[in-house]
Protein backbone atom coordinates (compact mmCIF):
# COMPACT_ATOMS: atom_id res chain seq x y z
CA UNK A 1 0.00 0.00 0.00
CA UNK A 2 1.24 3.37 -1.03
CA UNK A 3 1.72 6.03 1.69
CA UNK A 4 -0.87 9.06 1.50
CA UNK A 5 0.40 12.28 0.39
CA UNK A 6 -0.41 14.86 2.38
CA UNK A 7 0.33 18.61 1.59
CA UNK A 8 2.88 20.48 3.32
CA UNK A 9 0.35 23.26 4.30
CA UNK A 10 -1.84 20.52 5.84
CA UNK A 11 1.46 19.26 7.68
CA UNK A 12 1.80 22.96 9.01
CA UNK A 13 -1.85 23.55 9.77
CA UNK A 14 -1.68 20.39 12.26
CA UNK A 15 1.26 20.60 13.51
CA UNK A 16 0.88 24.47 14.22
CA UNK A 17 -2.96 23.53 16.08
CA UNK A 18 -1.28 20.65 18.15
CA UNK A 19 0.97 23.22 19.47
CA UNK A 20 -1.78 25.45 20.21
CA UNK A 21 -3.36 23.01 22.26
CA UNK A 22 -0.23 21.91 23.96
CA UNK A 23 0.24 25.59 25.16
CA UNK A 24 -3.06 25.57 26.27
CA UNK A 25 -2.86 22.40 28.18
CA UNK A 26 0.10 24.27 29.70
CA UNK A 27 -1.64 27.42 30.33
CA UNK A 28 -4.27 25.91 32.32
CA UNK A 29 -1.78 23.78 34.39
CA UNK A 30 -2.82 20.38 33.06
CA UNK A 31 -1.03 17.24 32.73
CA UNK A 32 -1.36 15.35 29.78
CA UNK A 33 -3.12 12.63 31.77
CA UNK A 34 -5.74 15.51 32.83
CA UNK A 35 -6.45 16.65 29.48
CA UNK A 36 -6.75 12.83 28.50
CA UNK A 37 -9.35 12.12 30.96
CA UNK A 38 -11.34 15.25 29.60
CA UNK A 39 -11.36 14.50 25.99
CA UNK A 40 -12.15 10.84 26.94
CA UNK A 41 -8.64 9.65 25.16
CA UNK A 42 -5.42 8.14 26.22
CA UNK A 43 -2.33 10.10 26.88
CA UNK A 44 -0.24 8.36 23.76
CA UNK A 45 -3.45 10.45 21.46
CA UNK A 46 -2.97 13.23 23.34
CA UNK A 47 1.44 12.94 22.82
CA UNK A 48 -0.21 12.41 19.23
CA UNK A 49 -2.18 15.46 18.87
CA UNK A 50 0.17 17.84 20.28
CA UNK A 51 2.90 16.41 18.01
CA UNK A 52 0.92 16.76 14.95
CA UNK A 53 0.10 13.44 14.36
CA UNK A 54 -2.03 13.11 11.34
CA UNK A 55 -3.05 10.17 12.43
CA UNK A 56 -5.22 11.46 14.79
CA UNK A 57 -9.03 11.66 14.18
CA UNK A 58 -10.12 15.08 13.85
CA UNK A 59 -12.72 14.85 16.25
CA UNK A 60 -10.62 14.20 18.71
CA UNK A 61 -8.23 17.38 17.58
CA UNK A 62 -11.40 19.22 17.65
CA UNK A 63 -12.35 18.48 21.00
CA UNK A 64 -8.62 19.25 22.45
CA UNK A 65 -8.59 22.66 21.27
CA UNK A 66 -12.09 23.46 22.39
CA UNK A 67 -11.18 22.25 25.51
CA UNK A 68 -7.55 23.97 25.82
CA UNK A 69 -9.48 27.22 24.53
CA UNK A 70 -7.72 27.17 21.11
CA UNK A 71 -10.34 29.19 18.77
CA UNK A 72 -11.23 26.93 15.83
CA UNK A 73 -13.13 30.00 14.29
CA UNK A 74 -13.05 33.66 14.15
CA UNK A 75 -15.44 35.77 16.53
CA UNK A 76 -16.38 38.13 14.13
CA UNK A 77 -19.18 37.19 12.08
CA UNK A 78 -18.40 39.04 9.12
CA UNK A 79 -15.55 37.19 9.12
CA UNK A 80 -17.25 34.19 9.26
CA UNK A 81 -19.74 34.79 6.93
CA UNK A 82 -16.56 35.98 4.38
CA UNK A 83 -14.73 32.39 4.82
CA UNK A 84 -18.08 30.32 4.66
CA UNK A 85 -18.72 31.67 1.15
CA UNK A 86 -14.66 31.06 0.87
CA UNK A 87 -15.08 27.28 1.53
CA UNK A 88 -18.41 27.22 -0.68
CA UNK A 89 -16.96 28.37 -3.75
CA UNK A 90 -14.00 26.31 -3.21
CA UNK A 91 -16.20 23.31 -2.87
CA UNK A 92 -18.20 24.25 -5.88
CA UNK A 93 -15.85 25.52 -7.88
CA UNK A 94 -14.05 28.87 -8.88
CA UNK A 95 -17.50 30.19 -10.22
CA UNK A 96 -20.39 29.19 -8.09
CA UNK A 97 -23.46 28.30 -11.11
CA UNK A 98 -26.94 29.99 -10.04
CA UNK A 99 -29.40 27.03 -9.36
CA UNK A 100 -32.24 28.29 -12.47
CA UNK A 101 -36.02 27.82 -10.94
CA UNK A 102 -37.60 24.84 -12.34
CA UNK A 103 -41.09 25.68 -13.95
CA UNK A 104 -43.97 23.27 -12.09
CA UNK A 105 -44.47 22.38 -16.05
CA UNK A 106 -41.68 21.07 -16.80
CA UNK A 107 -42.12 18.17 -14.38
CA UNK A 108 -45.28 16.81 -15.39
CA UNK A 109 -44.09 13.72 -17.08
Amino acid sequence: MTAKVVAPVARHAVALLGAEVRAGRLERGWSIRELAERAGVSTATIVKVERGDLGVAIGTVMDCAALTGVPLFYDDQSRVEVEAERARAAVLGRRPRRSRSIDPADLDF
